[in-house]
């Protein structure tokens, strides 16, 4: 007892009370007291046999911390705009996992709105959205795309008053919707003849494809062989520049801390390094 109350820097006397109240939680026996110090009972052996392996549990949970400063596991909550995580966003991940195979992904995809929700909810670390935005943490720039008038037919915007073909639009973000509508009253003065309103931008770039009629696109969806027989004319803003749609990676400040979301910011930045030709 007294060398133990030495190693654990108590008193001798309150390491007696010690034990008796750590015999007291247990409802048994865990020392037979002698002259010559004390005895360990059976259930005493079983808790110790306890302590010990919490002990090394514990020694095993801090050796798994000591290494995970030098991995990145965790799971890394994206919520992506639908267009940019079809195009875009499959080139980043199939990096990440690949340099990070201990980390996990989950995945959401809609609206630039719904994106912007799930991030004030906290269902997600980290946000990709598209257009203007007036998100106050933190927002990395990612890129920015030019946007065409695509069809088989019409080769020139002077063209499209007069053309008999229908406009093909897909549903959006009211914000897109309007930066669509406001370069068109811009330019014309007046509504298109025809519009076809789809559901998907996927959808609206196949039924250009196949000749039903023309459509406002991103160049993040015009890429591939299949857009080489189209007529792609770049749109202009008020003054003259190119008409072009952000994208950017945004989320609190705090969530910019987790080694997962350091990672992939690595990574998102290394791929458009690599590539700034992409768009």
């Amino acid at each position: 007892m007294r060398k133990a109350a030495e190693r654990l820097f108590v008193s001798q006397p309150a390491l007696s009370q010690r034990l008796q109240s750590i015999e007291k939680q247990w409802g048994a026996q865990l020392f037979l007291r002698t002259q010559k110090g004390l005895i360990i009972t059976p259930e005493g052996e079983l808790v110790i046999q306890l302590a010990n392996e919490m002990l090394e549990r514990e020694e095993n949970v801090r050796e798994a911390i000591r290494t995970l400063d030098s991995k990145v596991y965790g799971t890394l909550k994206i919520a992506c705009a639908t267009i940019v995580g079809q195009n875009w966003l499959p080139k980043v991940l199939k990096t990440f996992v690949e340099k990070y195979p201990e980390a996990k992904i989950s995945l959401v995809t809609g609206w630039s709105s719904e994106i912007l929700r799930s991030i004030y909810e906290d269902e997600v670390h980290i946000g990709i959205v598209r257009g203007l935005n007036e998100w106050k943490s933190t927002k990395i720039h990612l890129f920015e795309d030019p946007l065409f008038l695509v069809d088989q037919e019409i080769d020139t915007l002077e063209k499209l008053p007069a053309a008999d073909r229908p406009f093909i639009q897909f549903k959006s973000d009211s914000n897109y919707y309007q930066e669509m509508m406001d370069w068109w009253h811009r330019e014309f003065q007046t509504s298109p003849k025809q519009t076809i309103v789809v559901d998907q931008i996927e959808t609206c770039k196949q039924m250009v494809f196949n000749g039903i009629g023309y459509a406002i696109l991103p160049a993040i969806t015009l890429d591939g062989a299949e857009i080489r027989h189209l007529h792609k004319i770049p749109l202009e803003g008020e003054g003259g520049e190119p008409l072009k749609r952000d994208t950017w990676l945004l989320g609190y400040d705090a969530a910019f801390q987790l080694k997962q979301v350091r990672a992939f910011v690595k990574v998102v930045r290394e791929f458009i390094a690599a590539q700034p030709h992409i768009l």
